[in-house]
């Protein structure tokens, strides 16, 4: 079975339900608090990227060059709604997290292709890799701007509706997901279980690196405890369903070994973040 199409409707029903989340007052949340919305752009479009440059480039991780693009993948790509989720959980600025989301959403259309068509244009040269960059931002808004725009036009003009397909469709995201990591460990279980321990490690590092910038860059700038809170979820959790997408589309990379570290990180920054939510409940 092709990975592709399981990834392919999971990720159009996760942002079709990120697009029935989203409010015309979401979006207003910009100019009443700047200050977050921009610490966290920043952090999740630039400070993330960065980060994890810095990592794959450390020589005791011993990446192969199909690796480097997919983490690099997965840090160029937006936070998805599963943000939200945890956001939520771990008592923080739920409004925050779906502003930074949509927002993210839509700058890394431009953001993801400019990053990655650098990244393969070096590390790619080594294994034949290159990105057709017209063939990747077309499938983006097919995938995501179509689908969010779709759940926000629903969200506008049939609010009740919205909020009884969203709550269904939140029921369904995560055994989705469950069912695409299932499927995918059966077709690359050997590369998985061999690369685990690099990978692994390189993925709790680099989730690691970026949820604790995230706390820094909101305790710098003094922000609220829910804000905090927001941050750390938001630069440290990516859309690994978008990764894996874009790894497996036949137009663009058509390479589900490229789409093994959103696998592993997927699973990696479940566990880090469901443990960050457990620390949230013992502090005030």
């Amino acid at each position: 079975m092709n990975t592709i199409f399981i990834v392919l409707p999971i990720l159009t029903l996760l942002m079709f339900d990120l697009g029935l989340t989203l409010k015309p007052q979401d979006f207003k949340l910009i100019a009443k608090r700047p200050k977050p919305v921009i610490a966290g752009l920043l952090g999740q479009i630039v400070l993330l990227p960065l980060i994890a440059w810095g990592i794959v480039n450390i020589p005791f991780f011993q990446l192969s060059p199909l690796f480097i693009i997919g983490i690099m993948l997965v840090a160029c790509s937006p936070g998805g709604s599963s943000s939200n989720v945890f956001s939520m959980l771990a008592k923080g600025d739920v409004a925050l997290s779906v502003t930074l989301t949509a927002c993210s959403s839509i700058i890394t259309l431009f953001t993801l292709p400019m990053i990655m068509a650098w990244v393969t244009s070096g590390v790619g040269e080594t294994v034949d890799i290159h990105l057709p960059v017209g063939n990747l931002l077309i499938q983006n808004i097919v995938l995501m701007v179509v689908p969010i725009a779709t759940g926000f036009v629903v969200s506008i003009f049939r609010e009740k509706a919205a909020e009884k397909i969203h709550n269904v469709l939140k029921r369904i995201a995560m055994p989705a997901l469950v069912l695409l990591v299932t499927v995918f460990f059966f077709q690359h279980k050997q590369t998985i279980i061999t690369e685990f321990s690099s990978l692994g490690l390189t993925m709790t590092v680099l989730i690691l690196a970026c949820a604790g910038s995230g706390a820094l860059m909101a305790w710098a700038l003094r922000l609220t405890r829910k804000e905090r809170r927001t941050l750390v979820i938001e630069i440290g959790m990516q859309n690994a369903a978008q990764a894996i997408t874009i790894a497996c589309s036949p137009l663009i990379f058509n390479n589900e070994i490229m789409a093994v570290p959103a696998i592993i990180y997927a699973l990696m920054m479940n566990i880090i973040l469901l443990a960050y939510v457990g620390i949230t409940k013992f502090q005030k």
